[in-house]
């Protein structure tokens, strides 16, 4: 996920160097001030609840973190570890082996997976995990690639339930996600003792989804996107440093946000279909540079992935705070469990609503148990002194330090332009976030209010206009709160799941039986 960071459970503060445009006095200061006043006490209340820790083996663990962790163990197990079963099907489905042209849908299994992890692949893989490494030392990559591997099934089950619970309009357009599968769900399965539950547990996931999409997922992703590109022009000194530079910015954000996401899924679709690619190779690319010019310390790096994850000291916490603070960046990373992303996958083209599953399960595998290992694995091997000591820093009881300015030391060692990549890399993700969310925001709002061409246009109007106001305004309250709907949306979709799982296995049980009889063939033409 692109808006947090892996040492706590709220977004980057406002306060901190990299959050984005702070505004000082003046007309702007006075809104930021006042808005922050009203959602203040409401964030901390909610974030009291949803961030509280428990006890595990004399460490606190965030309860929601153990829910996601639970739950994806759970499903795993119930699966028959699927996800490592079924990862060539999966393969195979998202390259079109088993797909038809007159398939109802409006986009194709690879579309709908770029779609998906667009919304999932963002600053948290870049920033996030430098402060992962960080706190939890090398050892935490090791739990953190296990939480990744875990979290594939959970994106197995509600990405299949997105699909079979799907609506397909007169238009031909196709909603899906929590808020569909929650409230047909569950009345399906439980009957009218479950219709109230299912339509209260629907409400409230377009509600938070909406939120979140405004705040976390589209004024987050604009304020730092330009803090970015002001910091790598010069800072205040720079051309990005003059008044109304982040107006013009947000303006011009705006309008090719607005361009893409008017043409719906389809168009959505072929831009993350080109675009995610093209950022994860840039990034990838500069991984395996630092990892190649250090090919001699990789060995050494790996053992210390693994030695780590069951060292009983040399990081804050020991073993357990290595697991603690994987588990964390894997499940704010990959999103797996939180029912955001069943609502792109539920626009893939299929009639057997499985397959979508298989390809959702790839999500966690390309986000976190790639991306954010080679960032990790990046970092291990350059060993900075800069990281070194923020690690004894941190093991002193001092505070954090910014996970970009670990990630981005660590590339400096060989790539010494770097910073100039990162601010690539941060506008391609941000943009990409901002994009999905768009549309998953879109989909919370017709829920509530009616689908209608008018409708729509007022939705993707006001997303719009909160993108140019996240380039001018930091609102810390806001987006805190926003973190911590996002994740009481967990609680919910879970439970939905968990009343919802043999759904699941019967769709995995009647797609293997038309395989098996020859009524669902491979399609041999697709290239390889």
């Amino acid at each position: 996920m692109a808006t947090y960071s892996a040492d706590t459970l709220t977004m980057v503060p406002p306060d901190s160097p990299t959050y984005g445009l702070a505004a000082e006095g003046g007309t702007l200061g006075s809104i930021e001030d006042w808005i922050n006043s009203v959602f203040d006490p409401i964030s901390e209340a909610l974030s009291a609840f949803v961030f509280a820790e428990i006890s595990v083996f004399g460490m606190e663990f965030p309860w929601i973190v153990a829910w996601l962790v639970a739950a994806a163990t759970i499903f795993s197990v119930y699966f028959g570890f699927i996800q490592f079963r079924g990862f060539k099907m999966a393969l195979e489905i998202v390259r079109g082996k088993y797909s038809k042209k007159d398939d109802p849908g409006e986009i194709t299994h690879f579309q709908a997976l770029s779609s998906a992890v667009s919304g999932t692949v963002g600053l948290g893989n870049i920033a996030g995990v430098g402060v992962a490494v960080t706190i939890g030392g090398a050892g935490a990559t090791f739990w953190m690639i296990l939480a990744g591997l875990l979290g594939m099934c959970t994106k197995f089950v509600e990405c299949t339930l997105g699909v079979r619970y799907r609506e397909t309009h007169e238009d031909g357009t196709v909603s899906g996600g929590p808020m569909h599968y929650l409230r047909k769900g569950i009345a399906e399965r439980f009957g009218n003792g479950g219709k109230a539950l299912g339509r209260v547990l629907a409400v409230l996931a377009s509600v938070m989804i909406l939120f979140f999409a405004i705040s976390g997922g589209n004024m987050f992703q604009a304020n730092q996107t330009f803090a970015q590109l002001r910091d790598v022009t010069g800072g205040d000194d720079g051309f990005l440093g003059n008044d109304g530079a982040a107006l013009i910015f947000g303006v011009v954000l705006a309008l090719i946000v607005g361009a893409v996401i008017i043409g719906g899924i389809k168009a959505i679709g072929k831009v993350t279909s080109r675009l995610v690619p093209s950022m994860g190779i840039i990034y990838i690319l500069a991984c395996l540079v630092v990892i190649i010019v250090n090919i001699g310390q990789v060995p050494e790096a790996i053992g210390a992935i693994i030695s780590g994850a069951f060292s009983p000291e040399g990081v804050v916490g020991g073993a357990i705070g290595a697991l603690i603070v994987g588990f964390q960046r894997a499940a704010f990373s990959n999103e797996a469990g939180l029912g955001s992303a069943p609502i792109a996958h539920s626009a893939v083209k299929t009639r057997n609503p499985v397959t979508e599953g298989y390809v959702a399960l790839l999500e966690p595998f390309i986000d976190t148990v790639v991306i954010c290992t080679m960032t990790a694995l990046t970092i291990v091997i350059a060993k900075t002194q800069f990281w070194t000591d923020a690690q004894a820093s941190v093991f002193a009881g001092g505070t954090v330090p910014d996970g970009v300015t670990v990630t981005s030391k660590s590339f400096e060692t060989v790539l010494p332009w770097f910073p100039y990549v990162l601010t690539l890399a941060v506008a391609l993700f941000a943009l990409s976030t901002l994009i999905t969310w768009a549309y998953y925001g879109q989909k919370a709002w017709t829920y509530l209010f009616g689908k209608s061409h008018t409708s729509e246009r007022v939705y993707q109007l006001i997303f719009c206009l909160f993108i140019v106001a996240g380039s001018v305004l930091t609102l810390g309250s806001v987006l805190s709160f926003a973190d911590a709907v996002l994740f009481l949306l967990a609680l919910f979709n879970i439970i939905g799941l968990y009343l919802l799982v043999p759904v699941v296995k019967e769709e995995l049980a009647d797609f293997r039986a038309k395989i098996s009889s020859g009524e669902v063939k491979k399609n041999e033409d697709v290239r390889s």
